[in-house]
């Protein structure tokens, strides 16, 4: 087997650890210290549940009567790793759009030998959809999707190497990256994509972007393609996903550094390079063999073009995305915005990989409605989260001051390095954040983190065990829950709890078991997605093991839950197809329906041919689930 094949077999994280290993330890003896004092006050509260702000706790809600009967009104789907959707009695679903699907009527229908060539990938609905919001103006719906990223053994599937092996598979692969924005309707009670439609647009790898904020014009983003700093082509690896007051559509760009090579094997990557994961490989997409661009040997500034989160209006088709530095550059998970009590713009935001942090910005203008609010993001202040072992928590600000990096610009740039500085709290790798609309509080899933206790971050940061991130080797992952102070999003403090410990209660008795609100009918591990619907319900989203043995027995297929806040109660809602991660959702605006994305079936050769059935390639779809009586879901 190639190097190159070795790498594609890899996931984003088991690459970037090969790559770029976290440094070694040079001070063992203070991070064994400091775990052993600390694991002797987490594990009383862990094992006996003995304080206030562990195992699902309510003590951040207010006091309320007890529900007289469990706010979720349905059957808990049964854990299976059946290859199809499974959901309750009384419901149905439907495919909406799926990969390859052409939005217009001159596009080529998905060919299931060839997967496609660079032209009809451009002319058709994205990879592996991830997080998603649906626009509603005149009634017309346009849904807006992010497609994160491809399966190179599926769309090449036509190649003996399963790899990119000329400049149009490298131009399909990049046209199956970015966002599909179309319009859809209804036919018969079914969802489908409207062809045609003037709304209808793929953004990809090669779209023109504007760069705004701090960062805009700094050396650090010039480029002999764009020597000003201002410009840029493309967004890629786009996970979650956010939207404004004002009705635009926030796309985040996660693993960005899997698509950067270098032609020169002696080229040495700077520390800040290596700090988000760029080196010499790629994760096995070979951009850079037709777009010079991404070999960092002579473009050594084109990464730090990337990592950020972008604006969009899908209601206008001739619009340009707008890079948003000053939000910060990290591996985007989802961006949560949210209204502080002076009605400033907040915006919360994870970096998802092991160790990394938890970030605020809080925008300097002041949202106002049917005013001009198009440039809220352009600037503002950046925090990070520090969490304390007592239940408490501040927003740090980045600044140069805080940091001791040159300028903000600098720090919008090197955001990592930044949170770094100031000692922030290393997390399990947060992934979307989601507010509460019937309270002030918000939640983040922390999905897992096998090097929690084991090793440092890629910047040597200490990982050992701490309050949010209470267990040593995580594979399970928890959701943490935080209220401002003062009920004031724009706080700098606050407190916090954690809603859940996902675990299996069938194979340990420890804290691997999961909190009290897991038991043997609902487990699951690695929560990722995270929404609220209307009624103040939390629906979760995993992307974990779905091996279904050993520590995940019983876990089957990744699977959405719907948590109740008030009570901790937590039922299996679906169960997706083999081999697929659930990730993304929208609701109609009748409340009737909600969108779901299924990514990438199939994965790792694990048997699916989902949606399309027979001997068919599987493909990541967006799917409409309804209930049979009509009624409102969320």
């Amino acid at each position: 087997m190639s190097d190159q094949s070795k790498t594609t077999d890899l996931s984003f994280d088991a690459f970037d650890e090969e790559r770029t290993p976290p440094p070694a330890e040079t001070d063992f003896n203070r991070i064994v210290d400091r775990a052993m004092s600390r694991r002797g006050f987490l594990g009383s509260t862990i094992a006996f549940g003995t304080t206030a702000f562990v195992l699902g706790s309510t003590a951040l809600t207010p006091a309320r009567a007890s529900a007289a009967a469990s706010r979720l009104g349905f059957e808990a789907v049964p854990a299976n790793a059946l290859d199809t959707i499974t959901v309750p009695d009384g419901y149905s679903w439907h495919v909406v759009a799926k990969w390859g699907q052409p939005l217009w009527s001159h596009s080529q229908e998905f060919d299931q030998t060839t997967r496609g060539t660079g032209e009809s990938q451009e002319l058709a609905f994205g990879d592996n959809n991830d997080g998603m919001a649906l626009f509603h103006d005149g009634g017309r719906n346009i849904l807006t999707v992010n497609n994160e990223y491809t399966n190179r053994d599926i769309i090449y599937g036509d190649r003996e190497t399963k790899l990119p092996e000329n400049a149009d598979d490298v131009r399909k692969g990049k046209a199956a990256h970015g966002i599909s924005v179309v319009e859809i309707a209804q036919t018969d009670g079914k969802w489908g994509i409207v062809k045609d439609s003037t709304f209808n647009r793929r953004i990809t790898a090669d779209t023109p972007m504007e760069i705004t904020g701090p960062a805009r014009g700094h050396d650090l983003l010039k480029t002999a393609a764009d020597p000003t700093g201002t410009t840029s082509l493309g967004t890629w690896n786009n996970c979650g996903n956010g939207r404004t007051p004002w009705g635009t559509y926030l796309t985040c760009e996660e693993n960005f550094n899997g698509y950067f090579s270098s032609s020169d094997e002696n080229y040495q990557p700077s520390d800040a390079l290596n700090r988000y994961g760029v080196g010499l490989k790629d994760w096995g997409y070979a951009w850079a063999m037709a777009d010079e661009r991404f070999d960092i040997s002579k473009h050594p500034n084109e990464p730090n073009r990337a990592g950020y989160i972008v604006e969009i209006d899908p209601m206008d088709p001739t619009s340009t995305p707008k890079k948003r530095t000053a939000l910060g550059r990290f591996k985007h998970e989802n961006a949560e915005v949210v209204l502080a009590a002076d009605g400033r713009v907040v915006v919360y935001m994870g970096d998802d990989e092991r160790g990394e942090f938890l970030y605020k910005f809080i925008s300097n203008g002041k949202y106002t409605k049917d005013g001009d609010n198009a440039d809220l993001l352009e600037d503002g202040s950046l925090h990070v989260a520090k969490f304390s072992d007592d239940g408490k928590g501040e927003w740090v600000e980045l600044t140069p001051s805080s940091t001791g990096m040159s300028s903000q610009a600098e720090i919008c740039v090197h955001t990592r390095m930044a949170a770094s500085a100031v000692g922030a709290t290393t997390m399990d790798r947060p992934e979307w954040v989601a507010a509460n609309p019937r309270l002030i509080e918000a939640y983040c899933a922390l999905t897992n983190n096998k090097n929690r206790g084991v090793k440092p971050n890629a910047g040597g940061d200490d990982t050992s065990a701490n309050g949010p991130n209470p267990r040593d080797k995580n594979l399970y992952g928890q959701i943490v829950r935080w209220r401002p102070d003062g009920a004031d999003h724009g706080a700098n403090t606050f407190s916090w709890d954690l809603f859940v410990l996902a675990g299996n209660p069938t194979v340990h008795n420890d804290a691997h078991a999961g909190s009290s609100n897991v038991n043997a009918d609902n487990m699951f591990n690695s929560p990722d997605g995270l929404g609220f619907d209307t009624a103040g319900l939390l629906w979760i989203q995993t992307d974990g093991n779905y091996k279904n043995e050993g520590d995940f027995a019983g876990h089957g297929n990744n699977q959405m839950l719907v948590g109740d806040p008030e009570s901790g109660e937590i039922k299996r809602f679906m169960v997706g197809p083999v081999g697929c991660e659930v990730t993304g959702f929208a609701w109609s605006v009748d409340r009737k329906t909600v969108f779901v994305g299924i990514q990438h079936p199939g994965e790792k050769n694990t048997g699916s041919h989902w949606p399309d059935g027979g001997n068919s390639v599987p493909r990541s779809a967006v799917i409409a689930i309804q209930r049979d009586d009509n009624r409102f879901i969320g």
